[in-house]
């Protein structure tokens, strides 16, 4: 019964790593349909190169910091217990990766290629294992002495702060440093649009995080004994939330109806396993909200030329959901209690600090060394042809 139980754990969770591996796709094919048709190719490259980067930085470095494991023993060790421990490598370097993935969007259509993979190498194996850690197996004591200061520990189940927001927050001071696009902001105040190049492929990309999302949620639980259903009805809920709220704010523009349901489903991570199903829906409708208008203020007001608007959606409704698992997940509106608001805004801020300070130390030092941006002319050209010399869509085929 015990080597059915642990291989039942293992393939358990191997299915969630299998789902959130394909949510990468989705990550793509957002960004390629978000993109001008100049940098679609560079977009599906760039998620592919990167996941591989941050897999090797996870496997090994970032593991080992944020979980004191290492896999330097030989294979008949890693293998017992149906290498349960493996397959949860697997699964938690897929949320690793969602980083670079998340990064991405922000910085889209002018940031040179390597010394981005050398800030995903950073970031993945330093950065965000050091705040895992610390949320998810209590390094430095830092959820002891919350618990013991508010009553109970930073709660986020499935990664609102501990992924998104820290991706989000980290993609700010990489925009920050690299600019506006050239041509975005005029000096006379104008702005000149850069519409998504190919709607349908934005919705594909949105449709299948969306499906892997529930990957990523509820095998969270990482053990089968532990799988709720109430995690994937709140991720339901929120969805549609998220949907309805960004189509209503957004006057039914379809950019923001596909992101709602995103912003609705990253808000909901963190409190998914204790929220009642109402309380999610409102998360992800708050989340859809919030999206629609800091995005507009951002691009339109701030001139921050965050293109697919991941700290918006993934930094903002990151927190969003930090916080609010501390208000719908109380006993009060519903929710299973065993949680502190005073907690929930105390880890979202330090996951925060985290982010930005390291962002801004990792991209900043690359621009200093050796710089981070396209020069005009590869830019105006796009990345396809100045990085992979070939473009997405060919506008002549050769006739021979």
């Amino acid at each position: 019964m015990d080597n059915l139980k642990t291989g039942t754990d293992a393939l358990f969770i191997l299915l969630g790593a299998i789902m959130v591996l394909a949510m990468h796709a989705g990550f793509a094919f957002l960004e390629l349909g978000t993109v001008r048709k100049k940098n679609q190719v560079n977009a599906l490259v760039k998620i592919l190169v990167d996941f591989a980067v941050s897999t090797l930085a996870y496997f090994f470095l970032g593991y080992t910091i944020a979980y004191g494991v290492q896999f330097f023993a030989g294979a008949e060790t890693l293998a017992e217990k149906n290498g349960h421990e493996l397959v949860k490598f697997f699964f938690l370097a897929t949320f690793a990766a969602a980083i670079p993935a998340i990064i991405s969007g922000g910085i889209a259509e002018r940031s040179r290629f390597n010394p981005q993979l050398v800030a995903t190498f950073v970031l993945v194996g330093f950065v965000y294992p050091f705040f895992e850690g610390i949320v998810w197996n209590n390094r430095l004591g830092v959820q002891d002495w919350l618990a013991s200061v508010t009553g109970a520990p930073f709660h986020d189940f499935a990664g609102s702060v501990v992924v998104h927001a820290v991706g989000g927050w980290i993609a700010l001071p990489a925009v920050l440093l690299l600019g506006a696009r050239r041509g975005r902001y005029q000096k006379d105040g104008r702005i000149s649009a850069h519409p998504p190049s190919n709607i349908p492929f934005l919705a594909l990309g949105a449709w299948v995080l969306a499906v892997g999302w529930f990957g990523f949620n509820v095998m969270s639980a990482q053990t089968i004994d532990k799988i709720s259903g109430l995690v994937a009805i709140n991720s339901l809920m929120a969805m549609v939330g998220g949907t309805l709220a960004a189509w209503a704010a957004g006057r039914n523009d379809p950019g923001f109806s596909y992101n709602g349901p995103l912003a609705g489903l990253v808000a909901v991570c963190a409190g998914s396993d204790i929220m009642h199903p109402l309380g999610a829906l409102v998360t992800g409708a708050v989340a859809g909200v919030l999206f629609v208008h800091l995005f507009t203020l951002a691009q339109n007001k701030w001139h921050i030329d965050d293109v697919l608007g991941v700290w918006p959606l993934h930094g903002l409704c990151g927190a969003w959901g930090g916080i609010a698992a501390g208000i719908f997940g109380s006993r009060l509106l519903g929710g299973m209690g065993g949680v502190s608001l005073v907690a929930q805004v105390a880890g979202t801020l330090m996951g925060i600090v985290v982010a930005l300070v390291g962002g801004t130390v990792v991209y900043g030092t690359l621009k200093k060394l050796v710089g981070i941006r396209l020069d005009p002319e590869e830019e105006f050209n796009g990345a396809d042809l100045t990085l992979h010399r070939i473009s997405a869509t060919p506008e002549r085929e050769t006739n021979w």
